[in-house]
């Protein structure tokens, strides 16, 4: 099974190539495509020269500016495709998400559909480190969304996720119209309403160890009026989507 993990990034110049290096040494057929909006950091000149030290394992795909999350895995998407991915992965840059968790992403997603990284099941976790507030406005977000789109997904904001091929191909992606953070919600709903078959396994949190976070309350507060927007747009889908469970893997 060849996995492409897909890495949008703007100025992850000091958390890339640990991270790429951490990636290519899982016992995982594995490559990496770093999907840069043109950091001011050099973090496009880093892939490119980790492009060029791991040829086949590493790819750069440098886009004018930072053009959205949306844009960048939907480019992504289709660069992976183009190198022969079986299995997509979209995972942060920032090493929040632990890369070891793709061994057991890999074994579940042979009898699946998806399969999320959640921090809200059993066995998932947040950073111990983070102040409470920001522990209560992540928990928030995510039963806001789930209480909204009555989503029996856990985490509905991770970013941390594993595609086979034919799902995420078959995905309509020119109907999801997020370009925030926002897109991750609107991604899994998405295929929720398809009727894939999604797995949950527990993953920890962890908050960035270099650089700064994008993450702020004005996106945030964005993203929770974003969701009645896509409430609404997918009505269609919600009238012939039949109820259907969400596995978990604890």
């Amino acid at each position: 099974m060849k996995i492409t993990v897909v890495l949008p990034t703007y100025n992850e110049a000091e958390n890339l190539p640990k991270l790429v290096s951490a990636l290519l040494m899982l016992p995982l057929n594995l490559s990496v495509l770093v999907v840069d909006d043109n950091s001011p950091d050099g973090t496009g000149q880093i892939a490119d020269d980790l492009s060029r030290a791991h040829p086949g394992r590493v790819a750069a795909l440098h886009r004018a500016g930072k053009l959205g999350l949306r844009s960048a895995y939907i480019e992504g998407f289709q660069k992976a495709f183009d190198m022969g991915a079986e299995t997509v992965v979209q995972m942060d840059a920032d090493f929040s998400h632990d890369p070891n968790v793709l061994n057991e992403m890999a074994r579940r997603i042979t009898d699946c559909d998806v399969v999320i990284g959640s921090r809200y099941i059993r066995s998932g976790s947040l950073d111990k480190n983070w102040p409470l507030w920001r522990k209560m406005l992540s928990g928030f977000g995510n039963t806001y969304a789930r209480t909204i789109l009555q989503f029996p997904l856990h985490d509905v904001t991770t970013g941390f996720r594993m595609w086979k091929r034919e799902a995420l191909s078959n995905m309509p992606l020119d109907r999801i119209r997020s370009s925030g953070y926002i897109f991750l919600v609107e991604m899994a709903y998405v295929a929720f309403l398809m009727e894939y078959d999604i797995v949950e396994v527990p993953i920890h949190f962890e908050d960035r160890r270099f650089g700064k976070s994008k993450m702020s309350l004005k996106i945030q507060m964005e993203a929770a009026m974003r969701i009645w927007d896509v409430w609404w747009h997918y009505r269609d889908m919600r009238t012939k989507s039949r109820p259907h469970e969400i596995k978990t893997e604890e």
